[in-house]
C-alpha cells in the first residue's frame, strides 16, 4: 500500500505561481509513474500531467502545457507540480496519484494509489 500526501495548494492571483508537492511512503516510489490530476466543482477529475518512474518521460493535457511542470526527486520520494501562467480555470482540487505499472496513461482508472487532495484557487 502507497500513501499519498499533497501539499502547496493555496490562493494564487491569475498570472501567479505554485508548486505542488506528492510525498509518497514506500520503497518502490521510483517504480511507479506519477501523475496529477484536478478536480473543479461540478466537474468530473481530469488529467493534468504525468512522469515516468525514471522521469524519463513526461506529458501533460493540452490545458496545462507550457504552463506547468511536472517533476520527480525519487530520493525524497516526492513529485511536483510547478504551475506558472495561473488561470481561474486552473481552480480546483489537486489530486496527485501512482500507476504502479509504470505506464503512460491519462485515464484515471489506470492509477492505484490516490492523494487526499489540496486546494488551489486562483482569483481572476
Amino acid at each position: 500500500q502507497v500513501q499519498l500526501v499533497e501539499s502547496g495548494g493555496g490562493l494564487a492571483q491569475a498570472g501567479g505561481s505554485l508548486r505542488l508537492s506528492c510525498v509518497a511512503s514506500g520503497r518502490t516510489f521510483s517504480t511507479y509513474t506519477m501523475g496529477w490530476f484536478r478536480q473543479a466543482p461540478g466537474k468530473e477529475r481530469e488529467f493534468v500531467a504525468g512522469i515516468r518512474g525514471n522521469g524519463n518521460y513526461t506529458y501533460y493535457a493540452n490545458s496545462v502545457k507550457g504552463r506547468f511542470a511536472i517533476s520527480r526527486d525519487n530520493a525524497k520520494n516526492t513529485v511536483y507540480l510547478q504551475m506558472n501562467s495561473l488561470k481561474f480555470e486552473d481552480t480546483a482540487v489537486y489530486y496527485c496519484a501512482a500507476d504502479r505499472w509504470n505506464r503512460i496513461g491519462q485515464r484515471s482508472f489506470l492509477y492505484d494509489y490516490w492523494g487526499q487532495g489540496t486546494q488551489v484557487t486562483v482569483s481572476s
